[in-house]
């Protein structure tokens, strides 16, 4: 046996593949859904975007991957119009859980406002900074 470094994108999808074909072996049917990409965008009236979220559905939950509003039109609500999107759409998919994670220099204040909950914290990370997990349970 020997350990090499490797930064090959095969490489990466075969682990990829391998973690997926375990876990289905271990979940109930019901749980075994497809990966789904789901993006909301803001557009303004020259068709620029200037705010969006991208998530990624799987397992009956959807994950929050990035949400952006552009420094111009922050405060105007559409951050929370955001994650009510996603929350209806995850409803309408019967999704039980949305999670995702932000920094606090970013907007930990904001997902508690829009419902969220702390569920875990790394302090000093990056240095000077924390990292929170949130999550927010649905009622479909």
């Amino acid at each position: 046996m020997k350990i090499s470094q490797s930064n090959t994108q095969a490489d990466s999808k075969y682990i990829r593949e391998q973690l997926i074909a375990y876990n289905r072996g271990k979940l109930p049917k019901e749980l075994l859904t497809d990966k789904e990409t789901i993006n909301f965008n803001v557009y303004n009236d020259m068709n620029k975007m200037v705010a969006g979220l991208t998530s990624t559905m799987f397992w009956g939950r959807v994950h929050v991957d990035f949400l952006w509003v552009d420094e111009k039109v922050r405060h105007q609500g559409y951050g929370s119009e955001l994650l009510q999107k996603i929350e209806a759409y995850a409803r309408d998919k019967n999704c039980t859980m949305i999670h995702l994670d932000t920094f606090s220099f970013q907007a930990p204040n904001f997902y508690l406002k829009n419902g969220y909950e702390i569920f875990g914290k790394i302090e000093d990370s990056p240095k000077g900074y924390d990292q929170y997990f949130l999550s927010k349970k649905l009622t479909v």
